[in-house]
C-alpha cells in the first residue's frame, strides 16, 4: 500500500528517538488504546494472563480510512480468539499506537510498542511507506512485524536480495497485482491498447504499473500513452487529454483513492467513457464520495477479498463484523486487519512461546492457513501465497466479479 516520501533510516531513527524520549518523560500512553483487557503501561509482555500484540496504524492523517479499518477487523479477532481462551491459556491484549499517517512517527511507534509497552509482535502499519520505516526496528529488536496491506516488495526483501527476518506480510505484493489487472484486461476485456495513468512519486504506483506493462505486453497489447501524476495533485485533464487523444480502450490507474477518485471524476467529464482499473489503493468509501457513483461504473480493482464472495468463511466473517459495527459491510482493510491477528495468533500458538525468534520462525515456517483473504502458505520471501480478488464498481458498490489464483 502507500509508500509515503522514505526518509533515511538513520534519520528516522534519530527523529523517532527523540519522539520517543519524550513518550518515556512525560506522555505516558496517552497516544495508546487497548482492545482485550489489562492495562497497556509497562510491565512483561508475558506478564499475567495476557499476551501484548502491538497495532502500529495510521489512525489520523492522511491515509486514516486504511489504518482505522485494519484496526477494526483486529479488534473483532482479538475478542474472538479471547472469547474462546485466548492463546495457550493466555488472553491477547492489543495495543494501538497512532503513527498519524507519517514515517517519522511510525518509527517512534514501533520503538515505543517494542521497549515501553513491551509487545511480542506488531501489526506493522497499513502503508508501505510507513512499513518500511519500522522494519530496522523489527530487525534489531527481533520483534516480528506483520503488516496487512503493506504491498511493496522491499518490506521483506531488500535491494540486494537479503531478507528482512522480522518482517511479514498478509496481503500479496504489488508486481502481483499488476499481472492480474494485465491478464483480466487481456483476458476478460479483451484489450488490446492500452494507457497507464501512475503516481510517479509512488513506488507502490511505479511497481504496479512496472508489471502491468510488462504482462500486458507479453500479452499482445501494446501501452499506447503513459502519463504520471504527483500525490496532493487535484487537476488531471492535461494528463487525461493526452491520453484521450490516443483512444486507448482501457486505462490502468494504480494510486490511492484521493487522487483517483478525482482523477475518475474528471476523465468521465472529459468523455473518455472506456474501462479504468486499479488496485487496492482504490479501495476506501472516500473514493465513491470524490468520484461519484456513476462515474465509477465500468471500472475495476484488484483486491484481497470481497464481502460478496459465497464462500461459507468469508460470510461468516461478514455477519460477526456487521455484528459488531453497526451492520457496516467490512472492507478489504477489515479482512487484513482481522486475518493478521489470526496469523500472529496461530504462530504464537505453534511456537508455544512468546519470544520474539520463536514467533518469527513459526510466522516464517506457516502453511496451509486457512483465512479470510485466503489459504495461504508463506514464501521464502516472507510473502503468502494466496489467490486474488477482481471487484467491479456499479452504481458505487463494490461487486464481485472473479477470483484468480497465483
Amino acid at each position: 500500500m502507500r509508500d509515503n516520501k522514505k526518509l533515511k533510516k538513520f534519520g528516522s531513527i534519530l527523529v523517532a528517538s527523540s519522539l520517543l524520549a519524550g513518550v518515556l518523560a512525560g506522555c505516558g500512553n496517552g497516544d495508546s488504546s487497548s482492545s482485550g483487557g489489562g492495562s497497556s503501561s509497562g510491565g512483561s509482555s508475558s506478564d499475567g494472563d495476557t499476551i501484548k500484540i502491538g497495532a502500529n496504524l495510521e489512525l489520523s492523517g492522511n491515509v486514516a480510512s486504511y489504518g482505522s479499518s485494519i484496526g477494526l477487523g483486529a479488534d473483532l479477532a482479538v475478542k474472538e480468539i479471547n472469547d474462546k481462551g485466548g492463546i495457550n491459556g493466555k488472553k491477547i491484549e492489543l495495543i494501538k499506537v497512532d503513527n498519524k499517517s507519517e514515517n517519522s512517527e511510525s518509527t517512534a511507534a514501533a520503538l515505543k510498542l517494542i521497549t515501553q509497552d513491551k509487545v511480542v509482535a506488531m501489526l506493522a502499519p497499513a502503508t508501505s511507506g510507513n512499513t518500511v520505516a519500522t522494519v530496522q526496528i523489527a530487525n534489531d529488536k527481533k520483534i516480528p512485524i506483520v503488516t496487512g496491506s503493506g504491498t511493496a516488495p522491499n518490506i521483506t526483501v531488500n535491494d540486494d536480495g537479503s531478507i528482512n527476518e522480522y518482517a511479514f506480510r498478509t496481503c500479496f505484493i504489488d508486481p502481483f497485482q499488476g499481472i492480474v489487472a494485465a491478464n483480466f484486461a487481456s483476458n476478460e476485456l479483451k484489450a488490446k491498447n492500452v494507457a497507464i495513468f501512475a503516481d510517479n512519486a509512488s513506488d507502490y504506483a511505479k511497481g504496479l504499473a512496472k508489471s502491468f506493462k510488462e504482462t500486458i505486453t507479453k500479452n499482445g497489447g501494446k501501452v499506447v500513452k503513459e502519463e504520471a501524476y504527483v500525490a496532493k495533485d487535484a487537476d488531471f485533464r492535461t494528463q487525461l487529454t493526452s491520453i484521450k487523444g490516443e483512444k486507448p480502450d482501457f486505462i490502468f490507474i494504480p494510486g490511492y483513492y484521493e487522487e483517483v477518485g478525482l482523477i475518475v471524476k474528471q476523465a468521465r467529464e472529459l468523455g473518455i467513457d472506456v474501462p479504468l482499473m486499479g488496485a487496492d489503493g482504490w479501495d476506501s468509501p472516500t473514493l465513491v464520495e470524490l468520484a461519484g457513483a456513476k462515474a465509477l461504473n465500468n471500472t475495476y480493482i484488484t483486491n484481497h477479498y470481497s464481502a460478496e464472495d459465497p464462500d461459507q468463511k468469508i460470510q461468516d466473517f461478514v455477519k460477526a463484523f456487521k455484528a459488531a459495527n453497526s451492520d457496516k459491510a467490512p472492507d478489504a482493510f477489515n479482512a487484513l486487519g482481522y486475518d493478521t491477528i489470526y496469523y500472529i495468533a496461530d504462530a504464537i500458538k505453534r511456537a508455544g512461546s512468546t519470544d520474539g525468534e520463536a514467533i518469527q520462525k513459526a510466522l516464517a515456517d506457516t502453511k496451509d492457513l486457512s483465512l479470510v483473504t485466503g489459504t495461504f502458505t508463506v514464501d521464502k520471501n516472507h510473502n503468502p501465497i494466496k489467490t486474488a480478488t477482481v471487484l467491479e464498481f456499479k452504481d458505487g458498490k463494490q461487486v464481485f466479479n472473479s477470483k484468480v489464483n497465483p
